[in-house]
């Protein structure tokens, strides 16, 4: 294969981005450069990596398996860099004991993970998951040396120091051919009389539930999970739909199935994947290190 990197940096910026113009505009180039590179991806590849539409691009099933990869060269590259300028110690050794809440240990934790392993070989790291609150007390209580948590919307500890990884907004999930797929974007109003599934890790019920208050609705709801698969699942077969935020979007449901998703009308608290210790507490090497690798998780990605 002879695909660039730049290539591949244009292809995660389109499916990021939902469209062309979109990743166009935040790589600052022109859409007929966007267009060519990708043109050139999918001829190398021998397969389409994604759907072009009125309203921009959806990964096809063999993108978004792509879109992995794509994201993993595209960290190795950046590790290696970063291995290589002098800013980083390899000798580096020693434990380091990290905590997780739910969202994060499925979505986050293993990208994080992997690029620390790579870059700090001789560390090793033991992890927990948990709900923030106990993260927060076992950071205080000097158990943990660092977390990767979802906070609190509104809310920050005055015992923690946090650095922002992702901001997350949320989106309504659909299945296939819904009515509402057809809008560009949706109301909580309009998803009303539909059934609601909801996850119930880190808080993502409680923001629907508030914002259902805020609203004077009550939707029906179909089921309450704490499995982001299983939403995935019920929402592509028809049972009801969901209010998730992006960094749990993934197109297609384990058997295959489309899930669409829109942005909506009302302004949701987007979610804040942080990493966190304990304030007035130095970091040692290999929690600086870490917090450090996890600001730049995304590379090349911008929302």
């Amino acid at each position: 294969m002879a695909f660039s990197l730049r290539q591949l940096q244009y292809f995660v910026a389109v499916a990021e981005n939902g469209s062309v113009s979109s990743a166009a505009h935040t790589l600052s180039i022109s859409q007929s450069t966007v267009t060519e590179a990708l043109r050139e991806l999918e001829l190398d590849l021998g397969f389409r990596l994604l759907d072009r539409h009125a309203r921009g691009a959806d990964l096809t099933l063999k993108g978004h398996h792509f879109l992995r990869h794509a994201r993993k060269i595209m960290a190795d590259v950046a590790d290696a860099r970063r291995a290589l300028s002098g800013g980083e110690t390899m000798a580096l050794s020693g434990r380091l004991s990290v905590g997780v809440t739910p969202l994060v240990a499925g979505y986050v934790y293993s990208d994080l993970s992997a690029r620390f392993r790579r870059a700090f070989p001789d560390v090793a790291v033991e992890a927990v998951e948990d709900a923030a609150d106990y993260l927060e007390h076992l950071l205080v209580g000097g158990e943990l040396d660092v977390a990767v948590m979802v906070l609190p919307p509104g809310r920050r500890s005055s015992a923690l120091q946090t650095e922002t990884v992702e901001v997350s907004p949320y989106r309504a999930w659909l299945p296939l051919g819904h009515p509402l797929s057809a809008e560009d974007r949706v109301s909580m109003r309009d998803l009303a009389g539909e059934p609601q599934v909801l996850l119930t890790v880190d808080e993502i019920a409680e923001t629907s539930e508030m914002v259902w208050r805020r609203l004077g609705i009550r939707p029906p709801v179909a089921f309450r999970t704490r499995s982001v698969e299983a939403v995935r699942s019920l929402v592509a077969t028809g049972a009801g739909v969901a209010v998730l935020p992006d960094l749990t979007y993934r197109p297609w449901s384990l058997e295959g199935d489309k899930i669409e998703a829109r942005p909506l009308i009302e302004d949701l608290p987007a979610i804040e994947v942080a990493t966190a210790w304990r304030r007035g507490s130095p970091l040692s090497a290999a929690a600086s290190g870490f917090v450090s690798i996890a600001a730049t998780r995304h590379g090349g990605r911008m929302r």
